[in-house]
């Protein structure tokens, strides 16, 4: 992270939800996602982040809807969403239950009919016959020219605006490696004296973190489900994590996830890609240093892709089997300064625990410990402390138990499952 330029405090022990409004009611309207506020909040949930709640273009729209990503105003609520009012309100709402609210920027790109093609021709790039394109292969947009100092301070004024006008506290930066770097930094520079903002961008390029909060972790991700399809072994995982200690800046904060839009909608549900160790790798994102990332319908648990242009919705049951769940991973993670991420946060100790079988690792940060045990095999696993080395009493998260290993306990975990243990205090 640059000298100029410090995470917002809140963040070090936070998580954020991502909301995909279509999908998430029949309504998909503001004021239908509205009504579940109460139940993520009791989740834990700290941070919303509605994926992009702008118009959709509709010249050469992808399917029915098309994309959230293909914009049409960038000041703007879709119709079908509701409006900026309610926005506002959502927002408000959000704010007095505690949450915090980020939304997406698309900052490289608009949809084809987007009002400054009309209005603002030059703000876009052409090609040599002098027409809107894009070189990424998306037939729906087209890409903005930042090499226009009018367009950088049009789309400064369009963070102002959700700023100002909904009070938002932070963006989702999409696809932010196709903006120009020295962009981020001047919306930075003239935004962040409005309110304390949270930035994260879309992209896994270490430079970024110059400017940006966090960033992504997809290498972690592919490696994850490699370890799932016996491509890689888990030290594959080490090698990854090791990567990016070594690359990355220290304590730079990084987002962590099993799924997302993206992959749930062009790769597959958490479940095909992960198996039956999606809980146990979504177990290592909560605990792990980072930012765990959930996205709309994990806590169902909904084990299928949802349509990206067309309505969808979430299979919802009304019985969210995984609430308890993330609760209780998010509850420990906020309460917990072993678990705290960035500069400052707890240190992670890597256990010898079976590593063919076993991910296993101690985080400690002050007085507090917490180990997290995952088995990536089909049997149980008994793990004593000779191989772990604790100290003390430890309370498992998820069944209760009290553990004292300074009695030689010993612990069990489930075949594909999970063990987080925290040090009983007092």
């Amino acid at each position: 992270m640059n000298e100029g330029f410090r995470p917002v405090d809140w963040i070090y022990s936070s998580n954020v939800y991502e909301v995909n409004l279509r999908q998430y009611t029949p309504e998909g309207t503001i004021a239908a996602f509205s009504r579940e506020l109460p139940r993520l909040r009791d989740m834990g949930i700290e941070v919303l982040w509605f994926m992009p709640i702008t118009p959709i273009s509709q010249e050469k729209r992808i399917g029915s809807l098309g994309s959230y990503y293909a914009c049409s105003d960038y000041e703007s609520v879709n119709p079908e969403f509701g409006t900026v009012e309610d926005f506002a309100g959502l927002v408000k709402q959000a704010h007095g239950l505690g949450f915090r609210v980020i939304i997406d920027i698309v900052a490289n790109h608009t949809g084809w009919d987007h009002r400054w093609t009309r209005e603002h021709p030059d703000y876009y790039r052409v090609n040599a016959e002098g027409r809107f394109y894009d070189p990424n292969g998306w037939e729906d947009v087209i890409d903005l020219d930042y090499d226009n100092p009018g367009l950088r301070k049009a789309m400064i004024d369009v963070m102002r605006f959700w700023i100002e006008r909904c009070d938002v506290d932070g963006f989702r930066c999409d696809m932010a490696m196709l903006v120009p770097l020295d962009f981020w930094r001047e919306a930075r520079v003239a935004l962040d004296p409005l309110k304390p903002l949270f930035w994260l961008a879309e992209c896994e390029e270490v430079g970024y973190h110059e400017v940006f909060d966090a960033t992504y972790t997809w290498t972690l991700l592919h490696k994850m489900e490699d370890v799932w399809n016996k491509v890689s072994s888990l030290q594959g995982l080490d090698a990854v994590l090791s990567y990016y200690d070594a690359k990355f800046p220290p304590g730079a904060l990084r987002v962590l996830f099993t799924t997302n839009h993206d992959e749930n909608s062009h790769s597959g549900s958490e479940y095909e890609r992960l198996g039956a160790a999606a809980d146990a790798f979504a177990v290592f994102c909560c605990m792990w240093g980072g930012i765990p990332l959930i996205y709309s319908g994990q806590e169902l648990p909904n084990t299928r892709r949802l349509k990206f242009f067309d309505k969808d919705e979430i299979p919802w049951t009304g019985r969210y089997e995984k609430h308890g769940f993330f609760r209780l991973l998010l509850g420990l993670r906020k309460r917990s300064a072993a678990l705290r991420s960035g500069v400052g946060g707890g240190t992670v100790r890597r256990l010898s625990v079976r590593e063919e079988k076993c991910f296993a690792f101690a985080r400690k940060g002050g007085d507090d410990e917490v180990v997290v045990l995952l088995n990536f095999s089909d049997a149980w696993l008994t793990v004593s402390n000779a191989e772990m080395l604790l100290a003390g009493a430890f309370d498992e998260l998820f069944t209760g138990a009290r553990i004292d290993f300074s009695r030689s306990g010993e612990i069990s975990v489930s075949p594909w499952g999970y063990a987080v243990l925290e040090k009983k205090k007092g």
